[in-house]
């Protein structure tokens, strides 16, 4: 994985409105394989390509929540980081995610609650530029009067 920050923490008390954190990562046939073993996820359009090529995708295509794991991965060791307590998660996606696809994986804090810890987060991933996932992240941030 690359990633432009190093992992941690960012407390509350050090967020601001506009921060950004991203990674990137080459999804993998072992990435999809251990993704349907963890998830129980089977559904052949990501593990058998002769299925696969016969559906609207025309080839085989990662879980989604794969996907969806990398922006949890970027909020969980980058913003806020370490220490985070997930909320809740709103995803919408754009376009499929294939074997050997280099996925951007970004958050950008859009507004916070300091009082109550409260961040929320615009989230996405890209492949060369061209969104493949939306959404939209809560999380409860950790602070330094609490550590």
């Amino acid at each position: 994985m690359l990633d432009n920050f190093p992992r941690g923490t960012i407390c509350i008390e050090d967020i601001e409105i506009g921060m950004t954190r991203h990674l990137m990562k080459q999804v993998t046939d072992r990435d999809i394989e251990l993704f349907a073993e963890v998830s129980t996820d089977r559904n052949p359009v990501h593990l058998d390509e002769d299925y696969a090529q016969d559906t609207i995708f025309e080839g085989r295509i990662a879980h989604g929540m794969l996907t969806a794991g990398l922006i949890s991965a970027v909020i969980g060791e980058q913003l806020p980081g370490h220490g985070t307590v997930y909320l809740g998660q709103t995803l919408k996606f754009l376009a499929p995610v294939r074997p050997g696809d280099w996925v951007r994986a970004e958050v950008e804090v859009m507004d916070m609650d300091i009082a109550k810890r409260r961040v929320t987060l615009k989230t996405q991933c890209t492949i060369d530029g061209k969104p493949v996932l939306k959404g939209e992240a809560m999380v409860l941030a950790p602070s330094r009067k609490f550590d």
